[in-house]
């Protein structure tokens, strides 16, 4: 049998999948299944859109909630006083310097539920994710990114507030 991937979250994240979860399994099946009958009782089914597409909706809120389901199965929390400060790892915040232009940028790796760029939360499965970990602060790294290849030096390492 294969080993299910872990599911790399915060408390926060966490929560998150929970609500999720229970909005689909209380209010959206409650929704979907009250259009469903809606459409029934309007007679023939073999050629009601209102049906087909409520039918396509609920197969969607099934597999989503099996999909969160083992995702929280799979859950493994990062607990905040765990975090190595000492070397990038999940739940670190990093300060790094563009070795190109001298610009600073600062990322918080996370695991990929949660990655969030716009947020500058990125997965530590993700090409500048992966090649940050382990890292310390003064080491340099390249990364090479579908734009070329980006030098980086690691000039500061936290704790995320997560």
């Amino acid at each position: 049998m294969m080993k299910e991937k872990e599911v790399i979250l915060t408390v926060a994240g966490l929560k998150k999948l929970e609500d999720e979860l229970e909005k689909h399994k209380t209010i959206k099946r409650r929704e979907v299944a009250a259009r469903i009958k809606q459409a029934i009782e309007f007679g023939d089914i073999s050629e009601s859109s209102e049906y087909e597409d409520a039918k396509n909706e609920q197969a969607f809120i099934e597999g989503r909630i099996l999909t969160l389901e083992k995702m929280l199965r799979n859950a493994k929390i990062i607990d905040t006083d765990d975090i190595n400060v000492e070397a990038v790892g999940v739940g670190s915040t990093v300060l790094l310097e563009d070795l190109e232009d001298g610009s600073r940028l600062e990322y918080t790796i996370v695991g990929s539920v949660e990655s969030d760029p716009r947020l500058k939360r990125i997965s530590n499965e993700s090409p500048v994710g992966r090649a940050l970990l382990g890292k310390k602060v003064g080491e340099s790294v390249e990364i090479s990114v579908p734009a070329g290849v980006i030098k980086y030096k690691v000039t500061d390492i936290g704790r995320a507030a997560l």
